[in-house]
């Protein structure tokens, strides 16, 4: 469990694939981490299977790479990181599973005033669960909708803070987002429709 609040960006040091494994290593600041370690990559959840002299490195399996774009990394690329959620940390963001629910598309970026707005191309499942003023998570950051600018679009308005702490203020039109629609939204969704099949 995640709570979208990234706490450092990692930049990809190796990316090898081996028949149908895909290893990643990543350099990060952190020191202790340690084999069987979930981490959050983007917003995806995986498990830290070495890590040594300020380097980890993942396995990105086959069902992951076909809803993320991990399979897409090359040396040098940044990515955003989330160590694991503690029992007694501050909940700052909102809870996130680290499980990539599909790929949005980057169709507008423009500052307006202090702020940076992003629109992005969601999918139809994920439009459903997405309300106005909620949370959505974002190459795993934690952000909220700030407006819904046309059907299937989401806009997320970002500070200065997190264009330097992420690499959100990277992004531009036409770039591939990791997204994960907000967990409450998508339990009220399945419960109604099944609720629906009862009656």
């Amino acid at each position: 469990m995640f709570t979208g609040i990234v706490t450092a960006r990692g930049r990809v040091v190796a990316a090898e694939q081996s028949g149908d494994r895909l290893k990643v290593s990543i350099r990060s600041p952190y020191p202790d981490l340690t084999a069987g370690e979930s981490i959050a990559v983007s917003g995806a959840c995986l498990t830290v299977v070495e890590a040594s002299h300020g380097c980890f490195s993942v396995d990105v399996i086959t069902t992951t790479r076909g809803r993320t774009r991990l399979a897409d990394l090359q040396v040098g690329d940044e990515v955003n990181l989330e160590r694991a959620l503690s029992v007694g940390d501050r909940l700052g963001g909102h809870f996130v599973q680290g499980h990539v629910d599909d790929l949005g598309t980057v169709v507008g970026v423009r500052q307006s005033e202090d702020a940076l707005l992003v629109d992005i191309e969601v999918p139809p499942e994920l439009a459903e669960v997405t309300v106005l003023h909620g949370s959505i998570a974002v190459d795993g950051v934690s952000l909220t909708v700030n407006a819904i600018p046309a059907p299937g679009q989401v806009q997320v308005a970002l500070i200065p803070f997190t264009l330097e702490q992420t690499t959100l203020g990277l992004l531009r039109a036409g770039d591939r987002v990791h997204l994960e629609g907000d967990m409450i939204g998508k339990f009220v969704r399945q419960l109604v429709a099944a609720r629906g099949q009862l009656l």
